[in-house]
């Protein structure tokens, strides 16, 4: 018995020692193996402080480090503007007629239901869709008369005068995709959250529920609901998302306004125009900071549309009047600045003299760049939701 359990003792030691004997060469090999890696690390950190000291560093380096720096991105910002986003389509008919195709799009109020539909098809065929659909649209379609109407809508206990349904549906015909990622070009379009009151930017899921979301006017239309929370129009936090474009890295950035850049209030007369003044000025105030703040190297190209010509938010009564003028400024922006890939060799397009009685189109202004628009940048259009005050008859100050 004793013999057997001496046996066993001495297997099991046995089998101890040569075990803790493996586990001892593992574990040198484990650290000798560290420290020649530390080492290596060590020894490549130092190469270059000491090629720097001797000044050899190697070409092939400095080509390696140009090599890294971005591309240059072209971006689209498409702003606010109301029925006013008839120009916008004027000047995207000359961008696709030269070939434009950016980068990126990005588009508040109107111009994300425009910036939208161009992403989908930014070609001669697409806009001339648009084209199509904005033509058709009257007041009623969009804003139905029931049988009561007046001031009085604006002090209901609702949460809008209009139903949203007559936009849905003119959306949804323009509209050749139904989800943002789908698009040729890639899109964002940005809304204003009733819960912070923080911008939020869509760059996937349903193109319908976030345009709809970024064309809220508050008052005028309801709500939009989407994963829970509650959005209204964009152009309230960003009308003209210059800074968007930056972010993501654009490095030329053109800018399709329904306004010209710079926003001189009218003078009030009521309570209730000093309150859209007010709402006018905060809203041109986003547009005056990005411009000031831009960084070096950036290139930003306006296309501005003209004072005046429409009468309130929903006259659609001038839309083929301001896609003329849209292309009228479109034209010359192009001629000075060659975008696109198709050559530009005629001199601006003349505006056909079919606007309001009174109403005398200005001169085809020319679009600015980094320099000359901080020095003119006092306002961009206004954002859709001025329609906010309610039916008020001034001059129209580029909503």
């Amino acid at each position: 018995m004793t013999s057997a359990a001496s046996t066993s003792f001495t297997v099991v030691f046995t089998v101890f020692v040569i075990a803790a004997l493996v586990l001892l060469v593992v574990t040198i090999r484990f650290l000798v193996r560290q420290a020649s890696a530390s080492k290596t690390r060590w020894l490549a950190q130092q190469e270059p402080l000491r090629q720097a000291e001797l000044g050899t560093v190697d070409d092939a380096d400095e080509e390696d480090d140009l090599e890294e720096e971005p591309d240059e991105m072209t971006a689209l910002v498409l702003a606010g503007g109301s029925t006013r986003g008839a120009i916008q389509i004027g000047m995207l008919q000359v961008l696709a007629e030269h070939g434009f195709v950016p980068d990126r799009i990005f588009g508040s109020s109107v111009g994300a239901i425009n910036g939208v539909g161009f992403a989908a098809d930014p070609t001669r065929e697409g806009v001339e869709r648009m084209t199509q659909v904005w033509t058709r649209i009257r007041r009623e379609d969009v804003y139905p008369q029931g049988r009561l109407h007046g001031p009085w809508l604006y002090l209901q206990q609702r949460d809008s005068v209009y139903s949203n349904s007559g936009l849905r549906a003119i959306i949804e015909e323009g509209f050749p995709h139904e989800r943002l990622e789908d698009a040729v070009v890639p899109v964002e379009v940005v809304a204003t959250s009733l819960t912070d009151g923080g911008e939020r930017w869509f760059t996937f899921g349903p193109a319908l529920d976030a345009v709809l979301a970024s064309a809220a006017m508050p008052a005028i239309f309801p709500p939009v609901e989407i994963d829970g929370e509650k959005y209204i129009d964009g152009g309230v936090v960003d009308n003209v998302p210059i800074q968007r474009a930056l972010d993501a890295g654009a490095t030329r950035i053109v800018v399709l306004l329904c306004s010209p850049p710079v926003f001189e209030p009218p003078v009030s007369k009521r309570p209730v125009e000093g309150m859209v003044n007010a709402l006018f000025i905060a809203i041109h105030a986003r547009f005056v900071r990005d411009m000031a703040r831009l960084p070096e190297g950036v290139e930003v190209i306006l296309c501005a549309g003209p004072e005046g010509t429409t009468r309130d938010f929903d006259d659609f009564s001038t839309t083929e009047h301001l896609i003329a003028l849209g292309r009228a400024e479109a034209s010359e922006v192009v001629r000075r600045y060659g975008l696109g890939t198709i050559a530009y060799p005629l001199p601006p397009e003349p505006v056909p003299d079919i606007g309001p009685v009174g109403y005398e189109p200005p001169a085809a202004s020319s679009g600015d760049t980094t320099a000359a628009v901080r020095d003119q940048a006092a306002g961009p259009s206004p954002s859709d939701a001025a329609a906010a005050a309610g039916p008020v008859t001034q001059p129209d100050p580029g909503t």
